[in-house]
C-alpha cells in the first residue's frame, strides 16, 4: 500500500508526499509530488493531511460496565486514534497486581480494534511494592491520584506514600502520571451545605478552585524533584499550572503535562447542565487561551481526551455534584483539537506542535515512540487522514462509544478524520465506516 497526501517534511513544513507500507510497517516516506508509477495499491487523498495515527494518552474503558475496549477502541479508530493508553481504574478493581493485569490483557486480546498500552496503579498501603512486577509484565506506566475520587476504584495516595510510589516507579524504569488536585480543599468545599444544595452547574467549579489544582500540581512536582523520576501530570486546565511546569522543567525536573480538548474549546460559561462536570472543571476564556498558547509553543506536550464514557443516567442528575465526572471524547479528540488549531493558527508551526501533542509526544512519554507516533521507516504503519471542512457536524447518535452522547453534539470542529490505517490495515473510512474487527488490536509495551 502507498498513501499519498499532505504530510510534514523534515523542515517542519507541510507538503505533498507518500507513505509506503509493507507487512504493517512503514518502509519509506517521501516528500515528492511526482506521479506515482509503482505497483502497490495507491490511496491518494489529494490536499488532505496525512498524519501519524494519534496516541490518546488518557482513556477510561472500564470505569463502568457499559463501555469496554471494544467500544472505546472502535471510537478511537473512527477518530484517527491508532493507540490508546488505557487507565487502570476499573469498576471491577484497579489494575494493581499481576493477576488483574493478566485479566485485562486477555480482554484486550479479545476486544481491541486498535492497539492499546496499559497503565498500572499502586493502591494505598504498600501497593508500590508491586510496581516492578507490573512493569515486567508490560505496563507502560503508572497512575495515581492525589484526590480521593473513589476509595475502591480510584483511591488517594497521600503525600508520605507518594514518596515511595515515585521511587518504586523510578526504579522500575517507568513513568508516573498523576491526577493532581488538593484533597483537603476540595473535600471541605464539597461538604459545604450551601454547595451541596445548589442546582447551579457552576458550583462544580466553585468546589474545585484554581488553587486546588496548582497545590496538587506543586506537591507532585516537588516529590518528583526529590525522587528524580519521570512525572506526567494529567488534564491541567490553568495557564498558571502551565507556567509552574515550565519553571520546574527549567530546574531540571523531568515533568510533562497534558491538557484536553474540553479545556481548549469550552469554558465555565458552557456549563448549562451537569453533563460538563469534569475534574478539574472548565475554566474561563483567559485560561482556555493560555492553554492554546501552551500548545502552540510546545509547553503542553500532550493533548488527550480523558475519555470517560459515563451513560446519561449518571450525568443528568438535577444537582451537578451528584453526577459522575468526565465526558466521552476519544472519537472527537483529533477533529476538535486540530480543527480549532487550524482556525486559530493556520497550517504552520503551531499546527505541527498540536500534531506532535497528539502523536509523537505521548508515544515518547510512555516509552512506545520506537513504534508509534511518527511517519518514519520502521515504525508501525499507523496513520490518519485529516480533511479540513466546515460542513461536518458531530452527530452524537453516530459515535461509537456506548456513552451515546457527546459534549460536542452539533458542533462543527473545522476538520474531520476521513481515513484511519492501523498497522497497515484500513480500520475506518468516512465512506465505508468502521472496518477493523475486535481482536485485531494488540498490546504495546515499552521499548
Amino acid at each position: 500500500m502507498v498513501v499519498a497526501g499532505v504530510l510534514r517534511a523534515e523542515d517542519g513544513g507541510f507538503r505533498r508526499g507518500r507513505v509506503h507500507i509493507a507487512d504493517g510497517v512503514i518502509t519509506e516516506v517521501t516528500t515528492t509530488d511526482d506521479p506515482y508509477t509503482g505497483l502497490e495499491d495507491l490511496i491518494d487523498v489529494g490536499r488532505d493531511y496525512l498524519l501519524p495515527g494519534a496516541v490518546d494518552a488518557h482513556v477510561h474503558s472500564y470505569s463502568h460496565g457499559g463501555e469496554g475496549l471494544r467500544a472505546s477502541t472502535s471510537a478511537a479508530a473512527a477518530g484517527g486514534v491508532t493507540t490508546v493508553v488505557e487507565m487502570p481504574f476499573d469498576a471491577t478493581g484497579p489494575v494493581n497486581d499481576t493477576d488483574r493485569l493478566k485479566a485485562k490483557q486477555d480482554r484486550l486480546a479479545d476486544e481491541a480494534v486498535v492497539d492499546v498500552a496499559l497503565l498500572g496503579t499502586c493502591e494505598p498501603g504498600g501497593g508500590w511494592r508491586r510496581a516492578a512486577a507490573l512493569a515486567e509484565q508490560g505496563v507502560v506506566g503508572f497512575k495515581v491520584s492525589l484526590f480521593d475520587t473513589d476509595p475502591f476504584r480510584f483511591p488517594r495516595i497521600d503525600d508520605a506514600e507518594l514518596l515511595d510510589v515515585m521511587a518504586a516507579v523510578r526504579d522500575a524504569g517507568s513513568t508516573l502520571c498523576t491526577h493532581a488536585e488538593n484533597n483537603e480543599i476540595i473535600k471541605a468545599l464539597l461538604n459545604d451545605p450551601a454547595n451541596r444544595a445548589s442546582n447551579d452547574p457552576r458550583v462544580h467549579a466553585k468546589t474545585r478552585p484554581p488553587v486546588s489544582e496548582t497545590l496538587g500540581l506543586l506537591t507532585a512536582m516537588e516529590i518528583a524533584a526529590d525522587r528524580g523520576n519521570a512525572l506526567h501530570v494529567c488534564h491541567l486546565s490553568l495557564g498558571r499550572s502551565a507556567e509552574l511546569v515550565r519553571w520546574y522543567r527549567e530546574q531540571g525536573v523531568d515533568v510533562s503535562f497534558e491538557t484536553c480538548p474540553h479545556y481548549l474549546l469550552l469554558t465555565e460559561n458552557d456549563m448549562k447542565t451537569g453533563r460538563l462536570k469534569i475534574n478539574p472543571p472548565l475554566r474561563d476564556a483567559a485560561n482556555r487561551d493560555a492553554m492554546w498558547r501552551a500548545v502552540a509553543e510546545g509547553l503542553a506536550t500532550v493533548i488527550s481526551s480523558d475519555h470517560a464514557p459515563w451513560p446519561l443516567e449518571l450525568k443528568d442528575h438535577e444537582r451537578i455534584l451528584d453526577n459522575h465526572s468526565g465526558v466521552p471524547g476519544t472519537e472527537t479528540l483529533v477533529a476538535t483539537t486540530l480543527g480549532e488549531c487550524l482556525r486559530r493558527f493556520g497550517p504552520g508551526e503551531e499546527f505541527g506542535k498540536a500534531v506532535d501533542a497528539l502523536t509523537a509526544n505521548p508515544a515518547d512519554r510512555y516509552g512506545i515512540g520506537h513504534r508509534k507516533g511518527r511517519l518514519r521507516a520502521g515504525h508501525d504503519a499507523d496513520l490518519m487522514v485529516l480533511t479540513p471542512t466546515e460542513d461536518w457536524l458531530v452527530d452524537e447518535t453516530r459515535l461509537h462509544s456506548n456513552a451515546g452522547w457527546s459534549p460536542y453534539a452539533r458542533y462543527a470542529p473545522g476538520a474531520r478524520v476521513t481515513l484511519t490505517v492501523a498497522r497497515g490495515e484500513v480500520v475506518w473510512s468516512a465512506e465505508k465506516g468502521l472496518l477493523g474487527p475486535p481482536g485485531r488490536g494488540a498490546q504495546v509495551t515499552r521499548r
